[in-house]
């Protein structure tokens, strides 16, 4: 099972659409408007995500920090 942050969570709840595809699209669309660190661990977020099952996806708590 692949691990996320609170940070690289915090960033998918940003980009989440519902569905895994929804959200790999909407990251790889705002990526070349990052700055270079940004994108960077956008890059390597989204890398872990591509690497999930759907069912792993599905099974993720994405929200904001600060709605817990």
């Amino acid at each position: 099972m692949i691990r996320l942050t609170v940070e690289e969570t915090n960033l998918l709840s940003i980009y989440k659409e519902g569905s895994k595809r929804a959200l790999i699209e909407n990251v790889n669309v705002a990526l070349p408007f990052m700055d270079g660190e940004m994108r960077g661990f956008a890059a390597r977020t989204l890398a872990k995500v591509e690497a999930m099952t759907e069912a792993e996806f599905a099974g993720l708590p994405i929200y904001a920090a600060d709605e817990v």
